[in-house]
Parts: C-alpha cells; sequence; structure tokens
C-alpha cells in the first residue's frame, strides 16, 4: 500500500501519464503567450542548452516503485520560532522583511503591508489528506493567526506550493493574487473573487500599492492530476519595494535565464534560491542540484543567497539535510553571503544578521 501510495502520488505531481492530456482541438485563452504550444496545446519551456538527458521511464518507475529511501526524514524535530500576531505587527514598518514559513513558503511584511509566498499551511503536500508527504513541522504562525494580507503570490500550481485549503482559509482576507497564466483560474474555482486576481505571463508586471511584481521565466512544469499537464503557465517572481528588490525562484533546472533577469531586473539585495528536492535521475532539468542553484545565484548577480524548498517535505530520494551542507561548503569556498535562516526566523533586508548551520547536530 505504502509504494502504491508514493507511485500514484509521484505520477499526479509529475505527469508523466500523458494519455488524455492533449485535446484534438487546442482552443485555450492562453494560446497567445509565447510560452504557449499551439501544436501541443500545453505551455512549454524556452530552449535550454543546459539539458540534461531524460531517463527512460522504466528507470524513474522503477526507482520510485522500489528504491528504499535512507535518511530523507529528520528523526529529532526541525527547530521553529514560533511567531504571534503581536511579534508580526511589531516589526519595522518602514523596513522589508521576510519570514520563512517552510519549504518555499513565506511571509513578507513588506513597507508595512503583509505578503505570501507559495503559501502552503496543510499538513501533507498531496491531494489527499491521508496519504503523501507530511510536515516535519508545524507553522511558525498559525493560518488563524496571520493578519491581513495585500498580496499573495504563486510561482505554479503543484501541491507543495498551491494548497487548497490554504486558499480556503484565507479567502476575504487576500486584497491581490498574482499568479502565472492559467493558475489564476484555479483559484477562481476554488471561490476566490475574479477582480482579485492577477494572472501574468514572463516579463509582465504589476503595480499594487508601493510594490512592483514581475513574472519571470522558469524551467519547470505544472499539473495537478494525470490529465493536465502543463496546462497552467510557471513562474519566478520579482518583487520591489522602497528601493530593495527580492528574486523569488520558484521551482526551476538550471537553464540560461538567469543573467538576463538580473540583468533586466535586478541587482538583487536578496535571491530566494530553490536548493532541494531535486533528483538528477527523475527530473533533472526541473530542479536545481546545489551547484546548480549556487551558479544561478552568481549568474542574477544577487547579495545574498537565501536558500528554499528543502526542510519541511520528504519529496526526493537525497538525504533531509544533504542540500544544505553543499550549498554552505560552496557558499563558504566562494565568499558568497548565505542566509539559512530558522524556520520562522525573520530575515530584515540591508540589516546585518549572524547566519547559523541550525541543521547541525539534528538528526
Amino acid at each position: 500500500m505504502q509504494r502504491w501510495t508514493r507511485s500514484l502520488l509521484l505520477a499526479l505531481w509529475s505527469g508523466c501519464a500523458a494519455a488524455g492530456a492533449l485535446a484534438q482541438k487546442c482552443d485555450s485563452p492562453y494560446a497567445n503567450s509565447p510560452q504557449f504550444s499551439q501544436q501541443e496545446c500545453r505551455f512549454t519551456n524556452a530552449p535550454n542548452p543546459h539539458a540534461k538527458p531524460q531517463s527512460s521511464s522504466w528507470v524513474i518507475w522503477q526507482r520510485i516503485l522500489f528504491e528504499k529511501k535512507q535518511g530523507t526524514v529528520p528523526l529529532d524535530p526541525i527547530p521553529v520560532r514560533s511567531l504571534d500576531r503581536a511579534a508580526l505587527d511589531a516589526l519595522d514598518p518602514t523596513a522589508n522583511h521576510v519570514i520563512r514559513l517552510g519549504h518555499s513558503s513565506h511571509l513578507l511584511k513588506l513597507r508595512g503591508k503583509f505578503w505570501l509566498i507559495d503559501p502552503v499551511f496543510g499538513e501533507r503536500a498531496s491531494p489527499f489528506s491521508f496519504a503523501g508527504p507530511r510536515r516535519f513541522h508545524p507553522p511558525p504562525v498559525a493560518l488563524q493567526d496571520l493578519p491581513p494580507i495585500e498580496g499573495l503570490v504563486l510561482s505554479h500550481d503543484h501541491y507543495d506550493h498551491l494548497d487548497v485549503h490554504t486558499i480556503e482559509a484565507l479567502k476575504g482576507r487576500v486584497l491581490r493574487y498574482f499568479a502565472p497564466l492559467g493558475v489564476g483560474e484555479r483559484l477562481r474555482q476554488w471561490g476566490v473573487p475574479p477582480d482579485r486576481v492577477e494572472e501574468l505571463d514572463w516579463w509582465q508586471q504589476r503595480q499594487w500599492g508601493d510594490i512592483t511584481l514581475t513574472a519571470t521565466p522558469a524551467h519547470h512544469f505544472s499539473g495537478r492530476t494525470l490529465w493536465d499537464r502543463d496546462s497552467t503557465l510557471w513562474a519566478s517572481w520579482v518583487l520591489a519595494s522602497g528601493g530593495e528588490r527580492i528574486f523569488y525562484s520558484g521551482d526551476t533546472g538550471y537553464f540560461p535565464g538567469f543573467k538576463e533577469i538580473g540583468t533586466r531586473l535586478g541587482p538583487f539585495d536578496l535571491a530566494l534560491m530553490e536548493n532541494g528536492a531535486y533528483n538528477p535521475v527523475n527530473w533533472p532539468n526541473s530542479h536545481m542540484v546545489p551547484e546548480e542553484t549556487v551558479q544561478a545565484f552568481e549568474q542574477l548577480g544577487a547579495r545574498t543567497l537565501y536558500l528554499v524548498h528543502n526542510s519541511t517535505f520528504d519529496l526526493a530520494f537525497h538525504p533531509w539535510r544533504e542540500p544544505l551542507e553543499r550549498v554552505a561548503a560552496l557558499a563558504q569556498e566562494r565568499g558568497l553571503a548565505l542566509a539559512t535562516p530558522e524556520i520562522g526566523e525573520v530575515l530584515t533586508l540591508g540589516r546585518p544578521r549572524v547566519n547559523r548551520k541550525w541543521w547541525e547536530g539534528v538528526r
């Protein structure tokens, strides 16, 4: 039963089964997007000269079904810094703050107003409440204790980034949603008022209050079932607030676009970069291994490397600490400014901080 559950969940995420995915006639409202292929009737990645050979389906499924995982789940509790509403309200309203909620989920306080990035407060990153990857730790702030949210930013529609439980719980408490093409329709289907949803293609920009948001390229895929592979777009994001800029990679493989993003929209004060849940055998071009994370960061030209997409869910075969350890070693070797905040830790842009390797000593 455990093997069946794992194979089903990973099939739902990866969309490996293409049966029924393509309609005979392509009648998409997104057909004019440069990222949309009329011939394939789906969104596609830009050509990637760095793409690695993809393993055969037989090799991938053998590993998913039969390989035993080792060290992918921590034995000790993950340290969590709990936050309440009073602590959030007390944060300096003239500064920009980033608070790690876990995995790729973040709460931001940007010059006094609160924003969310890919919020997942659910117990599992899964379409099921009874099966699938379960959280290693609780969120540092309870969902019901969140303050009113000025804006919510989504990178794509996979379960570890777009959680229907969280979206439904926040209805009426979020002023504006920003999502890649097609993802907004999922929000509307879940009851989010249509006039609160903005859908952006790559390089499109929106101004909301004092914040400028730009959807930027990524190299990934989308889908929440076996039949909707790449029916919605994926993106990285740039948020500019009060003269400071934050880059968020979302989920992405390594591709040539990082340098262009940095040239067009940088320099960045902080780069939230994917580092974890990579799998060079199963999906070598959809996630970055640690060395690629560092390379992408250097090409962006950002000041501080902030690691995300790790330490919350068991989504790959590598030991849970490996992403952090490998990037920390590379950062030290190359003299890079590294941020590996604990869950619930507040990072304030432009303010000095001491970075800790909090995972050391946690089994």
